[in-house]
This record gives C-alpha cells, sequence and structure tokens, in this order.
C-alpha cells in the first residue's frame, strides 16, 4: 500500500510531472491511498474545477483512510520521540498514518520525514551503486 503525501496529490494533479508515476503506480496495481488529513490539506488549497473533479474521481472522498485512535497514538509517540517535531504536526500526522496501515508513504518533499523512524518512502531507494542491499 502507498500512502499519498499532499505534495504528491498536488503535483499530479495539477499536470506536473508525477501524474505519470502516478498513473504508471495505478496501472501496475499498487493500491494508492490518501489519508483523510491529506484529503484535508487538499481541499483548503486553491484547486481548480478540472483538479478538484480529477480528485474526486481518482480518490473519492469515502475511500479516505480515516486518521483514528490508533493514528492518533502513533503521531503523538512520533512527536514526543523526536528532536524537532513543533511546526510540523501535519506531517508526522501523516507519517503515523503510514506507519499505522504499514503502508510507504510518497512524498515529493523527502525531508520532512527524514528522521521518522520505521517509515518507508515510495519510490523504494535504490541502493547506491557498490553497495550491498
Amino acid at each position: 500500500m502507498i500512502a499519498l503525501d499532499t505534495s504528491v496529490l498536488i503535483g499530479a494533479l495539477s499536470g506536473g510531472p508525477t501524474a505519470g508515476a502516478l498513473r504508471n503506480a495505478l496501472a501496475g496495481g499498487e493500491r494508492v491511498v490518501i489519508p483523510t488529513l491529506v484529503l484535508y490539506e487538499w481541499l483548503r488549497g486553491p484547486r481548480t474545477p478540472a483538479e478538484l473533479e480529477a480528485r474526486a474521481r481518482l480518490f473519492p472522498d469515502a475511500e479516505a483512510l480515516a486518521f483514528g485512535p490508533e493514528e492518533a497514538a502513533q503521531a503523538a509517540r512520533l512527536h514526543q520521540e523526536l528532536r524537532r517535531p513543533r511546526g510540523r504536526e501535519l506531517d508526522l500526522a501523516i507519517a503515523a498514518c503510514a506507519l499505522s496501515w504499514n503502508a510507504s508513504l510518497w512524498t515529493l518533499n523527502p525531508r520532512d520525514f527524514h528522521d521518522v523512524p520505521g517509515l518507508r518512502l515510495w519510490p523504494p531507494l535504490e541502493p547506491a551503486p557498490g553497495s550491498s542491499g
């Protein structure tokens, strides 16, 4: 499962190069989901009618995965454990969703999540040449 960060949703649905990558992931059979927190971030921004329609077709509101008690507890743990959590509450909550769902997180801003223990980013990083694994 791949959980989308808002940055990917914006990049894909505003006609950016992420659109092709998202199409490929969906066509390749990946289960791609959006957390309700991402839906919130998406809806609060300036969106065109075409972007709103495209998102609703690809990721209907009813299929957004909820930020519930398990995700809230995970987000609180991250906030307590990480060195500089202030100002990152929404990012940490989105990361908590991916962790709780055993999903990879697809973001265009990997530096926002670099210190989240156990979080897998999508696409998986390829090992550097000459490294093992």
